[in-house]
């Protein structure tokens, strides 16, 4: 808890800059490659919190990467996951929770960090960085579109009343480095608001992207054959105002490394 509010704290300074570094880091992207090159997609997964005063200008560089995608190889495929370490501070986060928490723990644990803060992106489960960093996250975004990735398709994807319904397809990908992977489904609002009344954020407006409502892991695939379910997930209450987002994608269970993703609006 000190340190994330410690590390939140030092970077708070980035707030001011975040319009220009984030015009910086779409122009940097469209610039360093070949619009030719089929995209490659990448998952972005901001661990983030309402109670963070150094977490707005994240939230916003997110929403710039989702809906300009300016890297021309790479299909941006974003999550916002709220974590609860804030939530006894002042505001309790709605879109928190300890499974997001433990999912940033386990990723700190992996890189032998000091422990986890707010605002974290981290890029392809490969690459950690302060979540409002636009320059560092245009270095790992780079990096892991040079990394293959094993296909996913989703398809019939719909919402039908409380539930998500869907086909996902995974092709053999007999070339993959790795045997076999780690099936995560997400269920992600497009769009959600709030106002906060208490904490570092008191009196502000807060606007976040694909806010992960639903994460579940939904079983391991065989990367060597061909792979296909039928999933079905339900939509928690509250959820899908302004629209929902199925997202699955495929990760090592040992390195965490993501090795492939795949996003459908419902």
């Amino acid at each position: 808890m000190q340190l994330a509010n410690s590390v939140g704290q030092a970077f708070s300074l980035r707030t001011g800059f975040i319009r220009s570094s984030a015009f910086l880091l779409a122009v940097t992207l469209s610039t360093a490659t070949d619009n030719s090159s089929p995209r490659v997609p990448v998952l972005l997964e901001l661990f983030t919190s309402e109670g963070c005063s150094s977490c707005p200008p994240a939230d916003r560089l997110l929403q710039l990467l989702d809906q300009s995608q300016p890297a021309a190889d790479a299909n941006l495929i974003v999550l916002s996951e709220h974590v609860d370490y804030w939530d006894r501070l002042g505001w309790k986060d709605p879109f928190s929770s300890p499974q997001f928490t433990a999912r940033q723990r386990d990723y700190a644990d992996r890189y032998s960090r000091e422990g986890p803060y707010t605002p974290q992106l981290v890029v392809d489960g490969r690459f950690a960085l302060v979540g409002s960093d636009s320059r560092e996250a245009n270095a790992a975004i780079q990096k892991a579109a040079r990394e293959p990735k094993v296909a996913i398709v989703l398809s019939n994807a719909a919402r039908d009343g409380k539930q998500v319904k869907a086909h996902i397809g995974v092709p053999p990908a007999p070339n993959a480095k790795k045997r076999s992977a780690l099936l995560y489904l997400a269920i992600a609002d497009n769009r959600a608001e709030s106002h906060v009344a208490r904490g570092e954020n008191a009196g502000r407006s807060l606007a976040h992207v694909a806010v992960v409502r639903v994460l579940k892991e939904a079983g391991t695939i065989d990367l060597r054959s061909a792979s296909s379910k039928e999933v079905v997930l339900t939509v928690p209450a509250g959820a899908g105002a302004s629209g929902l987002r199925l997202i699955a994608f495929l990760e090592d269970p040992g390195s965490g490394h993501i090795l492939g993703a795949a996003v459908q609006k419902l």
